[in-house]
């Protein structure tokens, strides 16, 4: 049986969880800025969400936003679609 047992070899582990550095509002405002611009906005939401090495709060934001903007093309082409019918319908039916 091993009793060599050292208590003070994990006297330096930390079980906390490590916490990213919190965003300033400077950040914020720079990445509103950023979200303005056509076609960067897309760009960057992708190296921010699954670049790596971004703070978990400004990763999780783009990927909601990713999310919400599928949603939002998903349903503009769903009522595209209905509207497109209904309208050529109308006109068909009024002949």
């Amino acid at each position: 049986m091993n009793t060599n047992v050292n208590p003070g070899a994990n006297a330096n582990y930390n079980n906390q969880p490590q916490s990213a550095p919190i965003l300033t509002v400077k950040d914020w405002l720079i990445t509103m800025l950023i979200m303005i611009i056509p076609l960067v906005n897309l760009i960057m939401l992708f190296v921010w969400a699954f670049g790596g090495g971004e703070n978990p709060s400004k990763s999780n934001y783009a990927k909601a936003t990713l999310i919400w903007m599928v949603i939002g093309f998903a349903l503009s082409i769903v009522f595209t679609i209905l509207f497109a019918g209904a309208f050529t319908s109308a006109v068909y039916n009024n002949r």
